[in-house]
This record gives C-alpha cells, sequence and structure tokens, in this order.
C-alpha cells in the first residue's frame, strides 16, 4: 500500500479571471504533488472554484446573466489557465455542485441542531468584495482591513456559529501542534492578532441575496460562504453528515497540507478547523500560508493596471520559464516579485545559460567526439568522485527542503547539480581530452555528465515537467524515476538523440519593447 497524500489549493473566487498571483498557488501545489508522486506516495490534488456570494450576484445582475451562467464562464477560464500552467490535479471542485450544495446543507443544519450555530442579528461594517464583516477598531483608516476598499453598514437578521465556545480548544490544539501552522510568523499572528484577544461568533448566513445555498429550515436565508466554501475539502472527498462517507474521504481526510494565501490564512486557521472540531472530524495536518507575488513593490491590481496574467506570460516565455520563476524566485516566507525584466534577466542565466547550455553542449560533445554512443566509464579519479556525491547527496537535500515546503531552495539544490557539471566541463577539459585521444577519460568524463544530467532531470521534473522531458528525450533514456538514482543509469551503448535547445537566450531591449507595443 502505498503511503497517501492530500494537498488542496484554496479554491479561485469566481468573481474574475485569475492573475498570475492566484496563479502562483496552483503552481506551488503541483511541485508538491509531482513530487510526492515521484516518491511513490498515492497523491490526491484537489483544486477548484468558490462560486457563491453577493458579489457573484451583483457581478452576473451587471451583465444581464444568471449568476450560474457568470460562475460557469469564469470556473472554465479558471481550469482552462490551470490547464496551461501544466497543472496535475486530481479533481477540479465547483461549489455550485448540487451533491456539494446538499452536504453543506447537511451541515448548517447538523451544526444548528446541536447548539453550535444560533439566530441573531448583525450590524456592522461589510466589505463585499471580501464577504466579510469587520468592527471599527479592525478597519485600517476607515477602510476593509483585507483589501482597502470601503465597507458599509448592514444590518441583517443571520445565523451565528458559536467559535467562542471553541477559542480555548483551537489555542490548545495549535499550541500543540507546532506543525499545524506555517510559517512560524503566520501562526504568531493568528495567535497573537486574532485567538488571545478573543473570538467573536461568526455570521454563517445572509438574507440580502439569494445566490448561495439555502438553509433548508429558513427559506429566507442562505448560508454565507465560509462554511460553504471551506467544507468543499471534505464533501468532494464524499464526507457525508449522517455517517455514509465514502471510501475515498476514509482513505484521504485528513489533508496533508492546505495551501493557501496568507491574506486568508484565519478562515483556515480559525473557521475550518472550529467547524471540523463541532463535527467531531479531525484536523488537517498542515496549513501553510503562502506569500504574495507583487507586480515590483505594489500588490497587483485592475486599478493600479500592473496585473499579470499566466496565459499571457506563457505566449511571451514558455510554460516552464513561468514555472521556474514562480517556484524558484517567490520566498517561502516572504513576498516575492515578478517584473519582465526580472523573468528575462532569470530565463537567460539560469535557463539558458546554466541549464539549456550544459544540456546543448554534452549532448554535442557526445555526438562529436564518439558518434552519440554512450561508452561506460573507466576507474573514477578525485574529481569525478566529487561530482558523483554531490549528485547522489542531493536527493535528500531536496527531499528536506521539500518535506518543509522550501520549493526554492530545493530547486537551488537541483541547480547546483547543473552548475556543478558546468564547472566540471571547465576542470576535465574534454575538448583537450580529444585532441591528445585520450578517449578512455574522454569516455568517462562524458559519462559522469550524462549522468548527472539525468539525476538533475529526474529531480526537476516536479517543477519543470516539460523541460525534463525534453532532457531525457535527449539522453534517450526511460530510466526517470527516483530509484534509478544511482549513477549508472545511462545504459552503455545506447546512442543519445541529437540536441535541441532547451530555451533561447532572449534579447532583454527587444522582447520589452515588444511587450510595450502589444
Amino acid at each position: 500500500m502505498k503511503e497517501k497524500y492530500y494537498i488542496s489549493t484554496a479554491i479561485a473566487y469566481t468573481s474574475g479571471k485569475p492573475h498570475i498571483g492566484n496563479t502562483y498557488e496552483i503552481v506551488l501545489a503541483d511541485a508538491i504533488a509531482r513530487y510526492k508522486r515521484l516518491l511513490g506516495y498515492d497523491v490526491y490534488f484537489q483544486t477548484g472554484t468558490d462560486e457563491h456570494g453577493q458579489k457573484i450576484q451583483d457581478k452576473a445582475s451587471l451583465e444581464g446573466i444568471n449568476p450560474q451562467e457568470f460562475v460557469d464562464e469564469i470556473a472554465l477560464e479558471v481550469r482552462k489557465i490551470w490547464d496551461i500552467m501544466n497543472t496535475s490535479y486530481d479533481k477540479f471542485v465547483r461549489t455550485s455542485n448540487p451533491s456539494h450544495k446538499e452536504q453543506v446543507a447537511k451541515i448548517f443544519k447538523k451544526l444548528y441542531e446541536q447548539g453550535d450555530i444560533y439566530k441573531g442579528k448583525y450590524e456592522g461594517l461589510y466589505c463585499t468584495p471580501c464577504e466579510s464583516f469587520f468592527t471599527e477598531s479592525q478597519l485600517i483608516d476607515g477602510l476593509c482591513p483585507d483589501c482597502g476598499r470601503k465597507v458599509e453598514v448592514a444590518s441583517e437578521e443571520a445565523y451565528f456559529f458559536k467559535l467562542s465556545k471553541y477559542t480555548k480548544k483551537l489555542e490548545d490544539y495549535i499550541e500543540s501542534h507546532p506543525e499545524f501552522i506555517k510559517p512560524e510568523s503566520r501562526k504568531n499572528e493568528i495567535i497573537n492578532n486574532f485567538i488571545k484577544p478573543g473570538l467573536q461568533d461568526l455570521c454563517v448566513s445572509r438574507t440580502s441575496f439569494n445566490w448561495g445555498v439555502p438553509v433548508t429550515f429558513d427559506d429566507k436565508h442562505v448560508i454565507y460562504v465560509w462554511i460553504d466554501a471551506l467544507s468543499n475539502y471534505i464533501t468532494f472527498l464524499g464526507y457525508d453528515v449522517e455517517g455514509n462517507s465514502s471510501d475515498e474521504f476514509k482513505k484521504y481526510w485528513p489533508a496533508d497540507v492546505h495551501l493557501i494565501g496568507k491574506d486568508i490564512l484565519r478562515f483556515h486557521t480559525i473557521y475550518w478547523p472550529i467547524m471540523l472540531m463541532a463535527l467531531n472530524l479531525p484536523m488537517p495536518k498542515q496549513i501553510f500560508g503562502h506569500p504574495w507575488v507583487l507586480f515590483g513593490d505594489d500588490k497587483m491590481s485592475k486599478s493600479k493596471g500592473n496585473i499579470m496574467y499566466a496565459d499571457d506570460l506563457v505566449n511571451l516565455f514558455g510554460v516552464d520559464a513561468i514555472r521556474y520563476y514562480l517556484l524558484h524566485e517567490i520566498p517561502y516566507a516572504n513576498d516575492g516579485t515578478i517584473t519582465y525584466d526580472l523573468l528575462i534577466e532569470r530565463i537567460n542565466s539560469d535557463l539558458a545559460n546554466i541549464l539549456g547550455n550544459l544540456v546543448n553542449r554534452t549532448i554535442s560533445m557526445v555526438i562529436k567526439y564518439f558518434d552519440g554512443i554512450v561508452y561506460e566509464p573507466g576507474e573514477f579519479n578525485d574529481l569525478d568522485q566529487e561530482l558523483i556525491d554531490l549528485v547522489l547527496s542531493t536527493p535528500l537535500k531536496v527531499e528536506k527542503n521539500m518535506d518543509e515546503l522550501k520549493v526554492s531552495d530545493a530547486i537551488d539544490n537541483i541547480f547546483e547539480i547543473f552548475r556543478r557539471c558546468n564547472k566540471y566541463i571547465d576542470e576535465t577539459t574534454p575538448w583537450i581530452l580529444s585532441k591528445e585521444e585520450n578517449n578512455e577519460r574522454l569516455k568517462t568524463v562524458l559519462y559522469n555528465l550524462l549522468e548527472s544530467i539525468r539525476t538533475g532531470a529526474i529531480l526537476l521534473h516536479p517543477f519543470l515537467p516539460e523541460t525534463s522531458d525534453k532532457i531525457f528525450k535527449q539522453l534517450n533514456t526511460e530510466n526517470k524515476f527516483i530509484d534509478s538514482i544511482n549513477f549508472k543509469g545511462m545504459d552503455p551503448g545506447i546512442n543519445v538523440n541529437s540536441p535541441e535547445p532547451l530555451f533561447i537566450r532572449i534579447d532583454k531591449e527587444k522582447k520589452l519593447e515588444e511587450i510595450l507595443n502589444q
């Protein structure tokens, strides 16, 4: 039996096309999911769309269509972008799905019947884009603390979820499970800013719009976004409140990691765990609040006109170049930045030069010196052994960083192989060995390079799958699995295939002008 691994992203809100910052999350989750599959895990990777709420109803009304038609269009757009980014999700979920809505209604009713939800009246400050209520003290300069937009005074009858009942239990759980919220700074923020000051009961129904899951026992109300949206992690696995949950749910729950943006951290680390406590279900093992992708120094927004979209970037630079930038350049715990200048610089230096040039040079030398035939290596000297030791020690380094979700560091570990190979070429000077007709030594040097590149390509596959496959094709090998990392994977006697550039160096000024004139 393979060990299971369940990873999810937050579900994308269907108010509009996701920008590159939204897309970062699905690419990050995909890299982790692919890596776990490489190690032999039975992976379940879930993503999808959050489709209810006042904002959706208002936008659909403006376009003169019904909300279902509106979310159908946006959900298609989201899925298209996830596919463009070559992400390998196992299930794409939508909260307008009838079976999900049925379970959400049952969950709400159960929580009400056991006294965790009660009816009251809400009077507060409401942010429509965030679908959140705030108190005066929570506002920043009189504006929504999450998105910076104006809030409106709202008053309506509502049902409330008794967060206050579970405050101590949640705090104890977080304190006794240090891996539950990552990075550490996010955990401190949740405890100090939200839990210790005391949790207010949460408004979980609305009467001012109807695009949502109806409360079955009170038809004036629809279930407010968080109980609806957050429960997607269990409903689409086949969770049933009445005890008839599917085998899939029993197998994969609890989730190993919920990957979410830091701006929705409190919903996933307060509301969701308390929902699970109230339902008597196990907690997810980890909630990872990833940083934002900024455009230069600014948060992306339509009003600033600084939004980048994944499909546009892929058309300009290719999918793996964008995957590489997102996975390598966004730090583990701090916001990252993206600009066209930085993208081009990274493509030229890392992808075209360090990786692309190495593979091209090596394959070309095997063809030039030995007609493309791979020969068995001879004796290894100290220089060879240093390279081999580095290569064979890399999988464990990558595994350690990936276990801590330090994806950028894991990619650095892999690129250290490619950097060392380039240095090894300079140290061993194959062109001089050929000139001196030292063919036995030359066979060993080229074998070491091919085998190092093969190992690097295996480890690179979760991050840059298309590039990795192109390398395997040029190496002409089927030994592309992690258990073949042994420095014996390039079978002597095979012929490498013709070299093909992995990445073309970009003329920066010319490319920036092209982008400007689009």
